[in-house]
This record gives structure tokens, C-alpha cells and sequence, in this order.
């Protein structure tokens, strides 16, 4: 028996961390990458991120990764379900569970200003950014 632990000694170990870190990136955080500079001077193009996957209510000025279009997208929440934004001209309510989100930098952000349909749905929200 003290032989077969000092054998496996030499890779439990490694593979308990390994599989702790898999299971906390799976589940707990989301480390990412910013490639663009929509979130600029907030998030800096090339920075890294960290977002939790375990959140509680979404407010709005929160950052949240989130995906969209097969992509995962960094916005900051402008609008929350029940509130009403201006989009060219017309006034929109945020539908129930959905938010409407912009980049920080305005010039450079491609966001709900633009797309056909404006608002992120909950179940697309990936995390919330952990720390910035």
C-alpha cells in the first residue's frame, strides 16, 4: 500500500491542482483578453480580464462579458429591463430580463447603437468582470 502511494504521489498532486483550476475556470471565472479599444480608457486594448461567472442582480454600469453574433463581447450595462433608452429617434423599453449596452469609448465601440436587435438577453450573459 505504501508502495502504490509513492507512486502516485508523484502525479496526484498535480492532478488534483489541475483539475481545481479546471473546474474554477469552468464554473467560477472567466479570464479573457480586451483586442479592441471599445471599453477604452476604462479596459485598455490588450488587456486581460477577469470576470465571474457567479453573479447576483445586473445594474445598470456594470461590465459584463456576454455573448453575441458566436462572439464573447465586453459592454458596460446602459439600461436594465423597464427602462427606456432613445435609439435614432424612436424611445425603446429594455424588454424583461434583457439589458441595452455600449462601449465606454463611443467612437470605437460596436454595440447595441447598432445592432438590429439592440438588447443582450440574461441567458447570453457569460460574467460579470470581476475587477477593472
Amino acid at each position: 500500500m505504501r508502495r502504490l502511494l509513492k507512486k502516485t504521489g508523484n502525479w496526484l498532486f498535480p492532478a488534483v491542482v489541475m483539475l481545481f483550476t479546471f473546474l474554477f475556470l469552468k464554473y467560477m471565472f472567466l479570464l479573457g483578453y480586451v483586442p479592441t479599444e471599445s471599453m477604452e480608457p476604462t479596459l485598455k486594448r490588450g488587456s486581460y480580464i477577469i470576470g465571474c461567472r457567479i453573479y447576483s442582480d445586473l445594474e445598470a454600469g456594470n461590465i459584463i462579458i456576454f455573448r453575441h453574433d458566436g462572439k464573447l463581447l465586453v459592454k458596460r450595462i446602459a439600461a436594465v429591463e423597464g427602462e427606456t433608452i432613445e435609439r435614432n429617434g424612436a424611445i425603446l423599453t429594455v424588454p424583461e430580463d434583457c439589458y441595452y449596452v455600449l462601449g465606454d469609448n463611443a467612437e470605437h465601440s460596436y454595440d447595441s447603437r447598432f445592432w438590429l436587435e439592440p438588447f443582450v438577453e440574461g441567458k447570453h450573459v457569460v460574467a460579470k468582470l470581476f475587477c477593472y
